[in-house]
């Protein structure tokens, strides 16, 4: 099992929050056995000031691997963007053993288990926000937060004390917390958005950027 710097925030291997994910896990078990087919830990730097909010393992990328964005298309961009900016060492391989460390900067999805289509519903949303919550509150040092769209948008806004109505999500667009906490919301880097046009490699980067100026001033 994948060791997370979080492990308090964590839900249990076999989490039984939300039945129709419990299903999809056993299938995946019965049909891959070799793969993680579990709730995903988070990734990355527990002193980071910087923390990345997901949406959910991807079926043939973390689902797998066990590594938040380890596998998949969405992975390609990210960690690459990431070791642009500093905020990753080593070489991603697309694999959870490939020795690649994140300074700085930590990643946590919005819900932790593999849902159908990769759209959880709003009752597993809710399910799996104490564990979002729990890992947010492990982050001392995290004042900068980065939300990869709208589902984790709204749930990290939540957790942050916001209110929806006056955070509206748009690429780019900047909200403070009441805390003085800031998110920074990004369009997925998902292989949809990527492959659309919706989200271009320099739009990604301008989300980071911004992110390591507002962590490090």
């Amino acid at each position: 099992m994948l060791e997370s710097p979080l492990p308090q925030s964590e839900p249990l291997h076999d989490c039984p929050r939300c039945p129709r994910l419990v299903e999809l896990r056993e299938a995946c078990r019965a049909e891959h056995p070799d793969w993680w087919n579990a709730p995903v830990p988070a990734f990355g730097d527990p002193d980071a000031r910087i923390a990345i909010i997901g949406l959910a393992p991807g079926k043939h990328g973390a689902n797998r691997t066990g590594r938040p964005f380890t596998g998949d298309y969405a992975g390609d961009l990210l960690f690459a963007t990431l070791a642009k900016f500093g905020l990753a060492e080593g070489h991603y391989m697309a694999r959870p053993d490939d020795g690649l460390v994140l300074r700085d900067i930590i990643i946590i999805n919005s819900v932790k288990c593999l849902p159908p289509q990769n759209k959880p519903l709003p009752v597993e949303i809710h399910n799996c926000r104490p564990f979002l919550a729990e890992g947010v509150a492990a982050l001392p040092k995290a004042r900068t937060f980065i939300a990869l769209g709208q589902i984790a948008h709204q749930s990290a806004v939540k957790i942050l004390g916001g209110k929806l109505p006056k955070a509206r999500f748009g690429h780019l667009a900047e909200h403070r917390m009441p805390d003085g906490r800031i998110l920074i919301d990004s369009y997925h880097c998902s292989r949809y958005n990527q492959n659309t046009g919706r989200l271009t490699a320099e739009m990604f980067e301008a989300v980071f950027a911004r992110a390591v100026e507002l962590a490090r001033n």
